[in-house]
């Protein structure tokens, strides 16, 4: 059986510096990351061990467990390569025109995305992704590592807004935490999977 592995990080841990520390880079994908791996593991170990049993007690914090697990891997393997020590700017070509197309400008989205980063409540992320049902890109608000999402969504790029991602750092300013985000920001990588995103077929 297929289990989760944790990636490796695409640049040293103090490559993102000064903008994220590499302390934070460190802890965040050694610790916080790989615990969502061990733990979607674990869970499917537990799954695969109710099934045997025919005893399906569980199976609801199980299957909760798994979503968060599974989503905070998927999350965080996405944000990783979102950043880069050559990133900030802004994106060109298809994406920078589908930005327009969807937010009016680059600003706008931009806007959009801080502001739904900054003010989710409690624990979350901010998305930038692409739906596929509509052919249209959109943000949205992430709550712990999954929920309040179109079932269908792409995302293309992810920012953190967890305590753990910014608080060694930027303490309880998370909007500081974010406009720091955008001079990291990985446009190729975001253009790559909106070109891959783009080819998803409608589920309908």
């Amino acid at each position: 059986m297929t289990v989760y592995t944790l990636p490796e990080l695409p640049y040293s841990p103090g490559a993102l510096e000064p903008h994220y520390s590499g302390e934070i880079v460190a802890l965040h994908h050694d610790k916080h990351h790989a615990a969502y791996v061990k733990g979607a593991n674990d869970t499917l170990d537990a799954l695969a061990a109710a099934r045997e049993k025919g005893d399906f007690a569980a199976i609801n914090a199980l299957s909760k467990s798994f979503a968060f697990h599974l989503s905070g891997h998927v999350l965080h393997s996405i944000f990783w390569t979102n950043m880069s020590p050559d990133g900030g700017g802004r994106p060109d070509g298809e994406l920078a025109a589908a930005i327009d197309e969807y937010f009016g400008s680059f600003d706008a989205m931009q806007a959009q995305v801080t502001a739904a980063t900054t003010s989710v409540q409690g624990i979350g992320w901010g998305a930038l992704a692409w739906e596929p049902v509509g052919q249209r890109l959109v943000v949205e608000q992430i709550y712990d590592h999954q929920g309040n999402a179109g079932t269908t969504t792409v995302p293309l790029l992810v920012i953190d807004s967890w305590e753990h991602a910014f608080y060694l750092q930027y303490k309880n300013v998370k909007a500081d935490w974010v406009k720091a985000f955008w001079n990291i920001a990985n446009w190729q990588d975001v253009a790559a999977r909106f070109a891959a995103a783009r080819t998803t077929p409608s589920p309908l």
